[in-house]
């Protein structure tokens, strides 16, 4: 992380330099008069705050366009630059990675393929391998990354260990977190992959600008992220939406119901079986068809009791299956519209199989957001 100069600059110069990166960050270069409009300062304030801050690397003056008539006023721009993010998504088959710069805009991404019953070191070998070739792929060094935000499957306990997994057997009990910290030398953050993809979601995709989010993670494995008052909700204990759990509600078995159709030819990889049945319904076929209806007769169960719970503004169906959002959302939003008091919208994800690692680039931001530009962040850092 960034080093910090606290006593090189006072408070309010520094909450002047803060109130400045941030209104860069939000409205790209500007003037100083446009600068100065934007964080209340006086020009002259605000040219000598500008000045600090290219002298300290983190804003730097953008040349005039081409063809450019005249003496044009000079724009500055945040040097996003500075610094680099990582997404990681765990999957059961797979690991994304993503980078970003400091804004939140990806470079690079990357995948690698990872069954199932991978042993647990040859898996923490290939999330170390895949975040390398991302970093490759964008030209960037590896300490020049400052946060890498991860979203696993499994219940996470607040540390960042897991407390049980469905998909990845050999995670349950595995202190993920520590593990990562000790593979990367920078910060480390560990979030449930469902939670992450309603952020995602919420900040890049179907539901920008909600504020109460419901996020049906629907794949070969099941789950559920909740975005309250715009923020992640973990939970006290970090279980929040972990209703799979309720053996009432039927998500540990649901997606049988696709796996196991007469449509899905001999043979099928487990992987690649949903979807056979998902394109047999797509094309009429009768048997697929009431292979879907009972899948969303039991998606439709726990969807409804977070619906009912949470009132959220919209339902966004997420995850590998939201590809086939055609063919589920008409029998899930009859299914819904029966048992909610309030009908939220329904909507398919607009970020598919990468609102995980967008997700985790967007909570790794905000993370940084919170603990270097905002008033309360202390010090103001100094690029490295």
């Amino acid at each position: 992380m960034a080093r910090l100069i606290g006593g090189d600059l006072s408070r309010l110069r520094q909450l002047n330099a803060l109130s400045a990166i941030r209104a860069l960050r939000e409205s790209g270069p500007l003037t100083l008069s446009a600068l100065a409009d934007r964080t209340g300062l006086s020009r002259p304030s605000t040219k000598e705050v500008t000045d600090e801050l290219v002298a300290l690397g983190w804003v730097e003056e953008v040349p005039p366009s081409p063809g450019t008539m005249g003496r044009p006023a000079r724009r500055y721009r945040f040097r996003a630059e500075n610094g680099y993010l990582a997404g990681v998504d765990i999957g059961g088959h797979n690991v994304r990675v993503a980078v970003a710069d400091l804004d939140g805009r990806i470079l690079a991404e990357a995948k690698r393929p990872v069954p199932p019953e991978t042993p647990l070191e040859e898996r923490l070998s290939a999330i170390e391998h895949a975040v390398s070739m991302c970093l490759d792929l964008g030209g960037i060094a590896m300490a020049d990354l400052w946060t890498i935000a991860v979203g696993t499957t499994g219940t996470l306990r607040p540390d960042g260990s897991i407390a049980y997994s469905v998909a990845i057997p050999s995670w349950t009990g595995l202190d993920l977190g520590a593990r990562l910290r000790a593979m990367f030398p920078c910060e480390v953050l560990v979030e449930n992959d469902s939670r992450l993809a309603a952020l995602g979601e919420s900040r890049r995709g179907a539901a920008r600008g909600a504020s109460d989010v419901v996020f049906l993670h629907l794949g070969l494995g099941m789950g559920a992220g909740l975005i309250i008052g715009g923020r992640v909700h973990q939970g006290f204990g970090g279980a929040a939406g972990e209703i799979v759990v309720l053996p009432e509600a039927r998500w540990l078995e649901a997606t049988e119901h696709l796996n196991t159709c007469a449509v899905v030819p001999p043979g099928t990889p487990l992987e690649h079986a949903a979807g056979h049945t998902l394109a047999a319904a797509r094309s009429g076929d009768p048997v697929a068809l009431e292979a879907v209806e009972r899948y969303t007769d039991d998606v439709a169960i726990g969807a409804a009791a977070l619906a009912l719970i949470l009132d959220p503004q919209i339902i966004v169906l997420g995850g590998g299956f939201s590809r086939s959002a055609d063919v589920l959302l008409p029998p899930l939003r009859e299914r819904l519209e029966r048992r909610c008091i309030r009908m939220p919208a329904l909507a398919a994800s607009d970020l598919g199989d990468e609102c995980v690692v967008i997700g985790a680039i967007d909570y790794a931001a905000e993370h940084l957001e919170s603990r270097l530009f905002t008033p309360d962040a202390g010090a103001l850092p100094l690029p490295r």
